[in-house]
Parts: C-alpha cells; structure tokens; sequence
C-alpha cells in the first residue's frame, strides 16, 4: 500500500526509516520531509496544514493510510476533515481527532480531564485577563518554584518555571498580555514536582492499547542540564530507574484511567498518547499529554521495536489492538541531536553538511535539513539526531556520542553528557 508520512522533524524521519522497511509499505510519501526523508520515500513540498494540498496528495498516489507526525494538524482536525470528506473517509489516519487531540491543544482541558478522572497530577489553577487580579493573589501564596504554562500550543516554548513571586506576577501579565500569541490568553498555574522526568508512550485503537518501550528526554541546551529549554537535545530508552514495578503503577493508576476516561466522555481517541510523567518518590505523576510522539525519544523509540510498524497502525485503524503482541528489543537505544549554533535563540541556516556517512554504528535521522544541489544543508535549529542502538546503554551512549563528533556543519553543537548521568 502507498502511505503517507506529515510532518519534516526527526520523529518523521524515524517513521520513514522503520516504514521503509515494511513489505506491506509499496511507495512512501513524506510531506513535506526533509533532507534525509527522502531516502525512504518521496518529499512532498506540502504543509500539513493545507489540508486541501494533503487531499489532492492524497488522491493523486492513492495513499491508504496516513501517519500524521507533528500536534498541530491534529489540534486542527485533520482526522476530522477525512472522516467527513467522502473521498477520503476510509483512508486511515494514525493520529486522534480533533475531540482527542485537545489534550494537547489546551492544558486546561487535560488539567480538568486529570481531575475528572482520578489521575495524579499536581494541583492547579487556571487563570484568564478577565481573572487577572485573582491570579495575582493566587501567586502570593504559592510555593516556590511556580510553574506557569500557556493553555495553548506555543511551539515547546510555553512553559516558564519562576523562583519568585515577583517574577511568576511579572511573567503571568506577559502571557496574558500575548507573550505566547492566542495560546497564552489562558494560562494554568501549576504546583513545581521535584522528582525525575521521563515519558511513557502509548497506541490506543480507542479500545485497546499498547504500551510502546518508555524514554527519557533532555531540554536543556547545556551540559549537566543547564540553560534554556530547547526541544529535545537527546534521549534514552529503556529508562533504568522506571523498573517494572514502577511501569506496572504507571499503567494502572495513569494509563488505564485515562483510556477509560477517554472512553467515558464519548472521545474516540485512535492514535499515540505521550504521558509526560515525574516519578516523585516511587510514585508516577503526569505533568502533561500529548496527542503524538515525542521529538527526540521517537529516534530512540522506533529502534527497540520489532515489529512491522505498518501492521501495528493497520491494527490501530481496525481496532484490532486487542491481544496484539509488541515486541521489544532487549537493547538500548541512546539518541544525541546535533543543533545549529545559537539554538533555541536565533540561529542561521543553510550551513552545508559533511560527515554523516563517516558514522560508525549509529543512525542518523534528519530533522531540520535541507537537500540542496546534491548538498544536505542545515534548515532548523535541531539539525540531526544520532541514534545508536547497542547492548547496554553506556554503550548506545559512547556510540551515538562518537558519531555526533563525527557530523560537521559551521557552529554545530551537541551534548556530550546525554544519559551519561542513568549509567
């Protein structure tokens, strides 16, 4: 069958890499890819936005089944816009729709739908301009540090954590004032968790599920998880302190009620959900869902699974999940993203690339690249992730680190430290 991959990132990349290697998968499409996507299938120079582009796409190669990568087509329905077109009502689309997909789209809702629902999240308030005084006041007696985030998406960048009153006051009227544009015209104000971070993926056919390997991500720019948030600098999986008596509480006291509470507000949710968790003590707490995979522990998710990925979505498209067995490979992945000097400030682009076919024992998943006269060029802030999958995780970690050195573009920039503090 023809498919169709959206979105440009290293998780589409990842997709490709493991789609390509389906015999169900005849031709694949990526829209709009990047410069490497295109060695697994067929860039297309769409937005995935542009539903009527994705439409003609669509037709025109007879795709019959769509993997939609990125959050923001899904928050803007684009599985709704199949379902209610009749040429394309029964192509599968991998992905919620936009009824699901709101547990990204507002932090609101998924606050209110934790509550509703029984699961551990920690304590919040939410707050509009027309409520301002009121969320001023509230900040005055709230323990420190305050962690505000914009309801909306705002493109990784919406959450702030403040170490004072003032500065959470300060920055609360920011937001409200279109710091993060609409997605800030509401804003939760969240209680800080001190505890360690990690996320639990799942596929859901709005039935059934599977629970896909978990992963550890790192956002911060520099080494020893210091300076600015970024979207993703590397990631780990399997994560070594989330043992199987910790997943197994995860499962029943986050993940089952949240599937059951999807089912009981009559959302029909078919698609991947992240359960953005802290593990607080021995016990889980999620901070945040979202409706895809995440970017960069998709570069270290795909590669543990063994399955044919194609067969996995059919079985989500068909609600077949039930009683499907996943499996896992018993190895470690380690993934190091390769950035554009300057990121996540500004950066410049267009920087030609050399080194990628000098990587040893690693994968190398394009992000924000471009090719270019026959040149892989830089065209994003997150340029490459080096993904290598090895026996044991200092292992992964040596190799993916090794081979990042080994990628050469002006001002380009990696961790070195990525994991090194789980081995």
């Amino acid at each position: 069958m023809n498919i169709l991959i959206l979105g440009s990132g290293g998780r589409e990349s990842a997709f490709a890499w493991k789609i390509r290697q389906s015999t169900l998968c005849s031709q694949l499409f990526i829209a709009p890819g990047n410069g490497g996507t295109g060695a697994y299938g067929k860039n297309v120079n769409i937005n995935p936005n542009n539903f009527e582009a994705v439409k003609a796409l669509v037709l025109k190669e007879q795709v019959k089944l769509v993997v939609v990568g990125p959050e923001e087509p899904l928050v803007n329905g684009i599985h709704d816009f199949f379902l209610n077109d009749a040429d394309l009502a029964g192509i599968p689309v991998i992905g919620p729709k936009k009824e699901g997909a709101i547990l990204e789209g507002s932090k609101d809702f998924s606050k209110q739908f934790m509550a509703r629902h029984g699961i551990p999240t920690p304590g919040s308030q939410s707050f509009t301009n027309d409520t301002l005084a009121e969320g001023l006041a509230y900040l005055e007696n709230h323990s420190l540090p305050i962690v505000l985030k914009a309801d909306g998406l705002a493109a990784g960048k919406g959450v702030l954590i403040c170490q004072t009153v003032d500065e959470a006051k300060e920055e609360l009227q920011l937001m409200l004032g279109g710091k993060f544009g609409n997605a800030g015209s509401l804003v939760v104000i969240e209680e800080y968790l001190t505890g360690i971070e990690l996320s639990v993926f799942v596929l859901t056919d709005g039935d059934n599920y599977v629970i896909l390997p978990e992963a550890k991500d790192y956002k911060k720019i520099g080494q020893g998880d210091s300076g600015l948030n970024t979207g993703g600098m590397g990631s780990v999986s399997p994560v070594l302190f989330a043992d199987e008596k910790f997943l197994k509480e995860v499962e029943q006291s986050i993940i089952i009620p949240t599937i059951n509470g999807l089912k009981k507000d009559n959302i029909d949710y078919t698609g991947f959900i992240f359960f953005g968790l802290f593990k607080v003590g021995d016990k889980p707490m999620i901070i945040e869902y979202n409706c895809r995979m995440g970017d960069p522990e998709t570069e270290s998710v795909i590669p543990r699974i063994e399955n044919d990925l194609v067969d996995l979505f059919l079985a989500v498209a068909g609600k077949e999940l039930g009683g499907y067995q996943l499996k896992i490979s018993p190895k470690n992945a380690a993934t190091v993203m390769v950035v554009a000097g300057g990121y996540p400030g500004d950066y410049e682009k267009g920087k030609a690339i050399t080194g990628i076919d000098n990587i040893r024992q690693s994968t190398a998943f394009h992000a924000g690249t471009v090719l270019e006269g026959g040149v892989v060029k830089t065209n994003g802030g997150r340029v490459i992730a080096i993904t290598s999958l090895q026996d044991s995780q200092f292992d992964a970690l040596q190799s993916a680190t090794a081979d990042a050195a080994r990628i050469y573009f002006d001002g380009k920039y990696f961790r070195e430290d990525i994991g090194f503090d789980l081995v």
